[in-house]
């Protein structure tokens, strides 16, 4: 045995050199005993591993390994040369994040592989067992007899240990924006087809499969949740399902010929994560995908910041109030005189308006506004799979960059750049230097990018090897500018916003522009947290307090489907340091006094505590301002009403603090009266305990602050 020391840092390095019988099965455990790995070499030089969790099976016994195209498989005819085993032991400092120290503990066991038949060709798998779950992957060293290989597909394997509850989307190369179904994996087959509900851009796999992150939910009580990390210069997974055997396999997005990944050594995969738990709350808790991610290499991250920001954004959703566009639609190309298009009389992002934003961003202590729409291009491309829409410093007639940037400037207020690409990656790519250097030459330091669409390179799709690369590609060139990045319609996270902190969120999901277009069900973000929040922070766009859009008068009977004080709570269930106050202002004005609880609320933690959850049902958490003493908390049910269990044990021990508890009336509910609630203050301290009722399709918002004797006053304990 070889003990090695470095820093804080210990690892334990075991060198097995014994029996064959010895290399061909080897196990660990996670540092707490909970989880045990086996893994051991089938019939026929299979590799195989299996996954218990305190001796209830989560993954059974399972084959590895990938077919290649034109080359002898990775499947079989394998033989164990070397096994080596590790424990490692850190805490690492996010940017941003929902703790100000992560624990990045784990064993490892790392198997080398070779392939007689082959001339010793050989790979290694690498596995990290870590107290909330395993991380492995695939890993190909420079070597003589493999150099440059194509994937044909990976057949990594998943066999579950029963017929779970499976919270799930389709499996679709081009988009994640589905609503998700709540079933039996045997069900999956027969409710499929109804799943699959028609979005722009939609690539649905022929195969019977679902996305990533996949949340389950045994009979005996395990959590199970299966996703990837850090999904770099390779396609993103899938799961095929076999809904007879409960047995899920990985399926990877392929390029325009077929192919499912180009690769040449020394590379790796990805890791496949499996997190599992017999509570919730700790999968929500997990930080084992962003512990298998890499450091960032940047040596200056001090000008990456959270921001809470507004937009013009939400107003064009609500019935056509206005639009993106300027003219009216018709034959435009991106070398036509705009200033010669008839406009449409419906321009959202004018000079006018932008200022009228900037000013109530101001009043309100907004960091920043959005505006969208303000480049020519929109007339002419939904649709019409155009490679040259936009060049990105171009605006419209009645958008002036310059007298908007001196405006918001003067009142400490930052303007977040909007570059939709319309799919055309290699426009944009050929775009990109020029567009960062307006954004510094005109002060913006973050833009949000979007990939509505089918992508170009034609054939290509958002989850592919060609397409992932072009993300991290953008976030490290906007690095090299100190730009924050905010991608929408883009491959699904997976923990890479440590490695580069300034992707800082994400869409890649269903969000609250959907509530505008058929609605979300009151259950959505009881499951998001579970599914798609575990790769990484979302845009998901909250803080919608007109829930019935037929106040518009324009004839529009869509609805949001929460109570007001659900979308308060979301500013802290659904994690994010890029948080958006996304109604129209005039509607904040409306309701000043729920207002406040966005204009407080943190959107960076020192300390986050998930006090209560079960996926599709509720979602309680609390979290700690970073670098001050104010905590917030954030309960959500779905459309059922409930009674929260809510604790204040992370308080101070010793002190008194005022609560104040933006509630659901007892007459509220998703459909009826969804602008009914109550605003109350207490006193509370770590020993207090309160039972909240929240209604149907709603939620409880709490901000917790200091304060003095004389703030006390007057004010009841809880």
């Amino acid at each position: 045995m070889l003990q090695i020391y470095w820093g804080k840092k210990t690892a334990l390095l075991f060198f097995v050199f014994a029996s064959t019988f010895w290399l061909q099965a080897q196990e660990i455990t996670s540092p707490d005993k909970n989880l045990s790995l086996k893994f051991e070499l089938k019939d026929g030089g299979i590799p195989s591993y299996q996954l218990t969790y305190k001796q209830k099976p989560v993954i059974k016994p399972s084959s590895l390994g990938l077919e290649l195209q034109n080359m002898n498989s990775f499947m079989d005819g394998f033989t164990v040369s070397n096994t080596a085993q590790s424990t490692f032991d850190e805490n690492w400092y996010p940017v941003l994040g929902e703790e100000k120290t992560i624990r990045n503990h784990y064993n490892e066991l790392v198997v080398t592989l070779a392939q007689p038949k082959n001339n010793n060709r050989f790979i290694r798998i690498r596995f990290r067992l870590f107290n909330d779950g395993l991380g492995f992957r695939y890993e190909f060293p420079k070597q003589n007899d493999l150099s440059y290989f194509v994937i044909k597909e990976e057949r990594t394997e998943f066999q579950l240990a029963g017929n779970h509850k499976i919270f799930w989307i389709p499996g679709d190369y081009d988009t994640n924006e589905y609503a998700y179904t709540t079933s039996k994996i045997s069900e999956i087959p027969s409710l499929m087809k109804k799943a699959t509900i028609e979005i722009n851009a939609q690539c649905p796999l022929k195969e019977l499969s679902v996305q990533t992150p996949s949340m389950m939910k045994s009979d005996d009580g395990l959590y199970i949740n299966i996703h990837e990390a850090g999904l770099i210069n390779y396609p993103a997974m899938y799961l095929e399902v076999d809904a007879k055997t409960n047995k899920m396999m990985s399926h990877l997005a392929p390029d325009a010929l077929g192919a499912k990944g180009y690769m040449q050594t020394d590379a790796q995969t990805p890791w496949r994560t499996i997190v599992v738990s017999d509570k919730a709350t700790d999968i929500l808790a997990s930080k084992l995908i962003l512990n298998l991610n890499e450091p960032t290499s940047y040596k200056d991250v001090s000008w990456i910041k959270p921001v809470k920001f507004i937009g013009i954004w939400w107003e064009y959703f609500v019935a056509g109030r206005s639009t993106w566009a300027f003219g009216k639609e018709n034959n435009v190309k991106l070398t036509d005189d705009f200033t010669k298009l008839t406009p449409n009389g419906k321009h959202g992002a004018t000079t006018e308006r932008a200022k009228e934003y900037i000013d109530f961003a101001s009043k309100n202590g907004f960091d920043a506004i959005l505006i969208e729409g303000w480049n020519i291009g929109w007339e002419d491309w939904i649709g019409n799979w155009k490679e040259e829409v936009f060049d990105y410093v171009t605006p419209y007639p009645d958008f002036d960059v310059k007298a908007v940037h001196e405006y918001a400037a003067s009142k400490g207020v930052k303007i977040i750049m909007h570059h939709e690409t319309s799919g055309s990656a290699t426009n944009y790519e050929r775009r990109l230097d020029r567009a960062f250097e307006y954004m510094n030459d005109n002060g913006y330091d973050a833009v949000k990018t979007g990939y509505v669409g089918k992508i170009i390179p034609r054939g290509e799709h958002h989850d592919g090897q060609w397409m992932v690369n072009h993300y991290i590609n953008v976030a490290k060139r906007a690095a090299d500018y100190k730009i924050m990045i905010d991608s929408h319609e883009a491959v699904r996270p997976t923990g890479l916003n440590r490695t580069f902190p300034n992707w800082i969120a994400q869409e890649s999901a269903r969000g609250t522009e959907f509530e505008s277009m058929g609605g979300l069900a009151p259950d959505h973000t009881t499951i998001l947290p579970f599914t798609r929040l575990m790769g990484g922070p979302m845009d998901y766009t909250p803080g919608i307090f007109q829930t019935d859009l037929s106040y518009y008068g324009t004839g529009s009977t869509q609805r949001v489907n929460t109570t007001l004080v659900k979308q308060l709570a979301y500013y802290v269930t659904m994690y994010s340091p890029l948080q958006m106050a996304a109604d129209i202002p005039g509607n904040y004005e409306r309701f000043p006094d729920a207002f406040q609880f966005i204009k407080d609320v943190a959107v960076d933690w020192d300390n986050s505590y998930i006090l209560e959850a079960e996926p599709g049902d509720y979602i309680t958490i609390a979290r700690k301002a970073k670098g001050k003493n104010e905590w917030f908390l954030g309960g959500i049910t779905d459309e059922n009403s409930r009674t929260a269990n809510i604790s204040f044990d992370y308080l101070p021990a010793g002190k008194s603090f005022i609560a104040t508890i933006y509630a659901d009336a007892k007459e509220a509910n998703w459909k009826e009266n969804p602008q009914k609630y109550t605003v109350t203050k207490f006193i509370v301290n770590s020993k207090t305990k309160l039972k909240q009722y929240l209604a149907p399709g709603g939620g409880v918002a709490i901000s917790i602050k200091e304060a003095n004797s004389s703030e006390l006053k007057g004010l009841k304990k809880l």
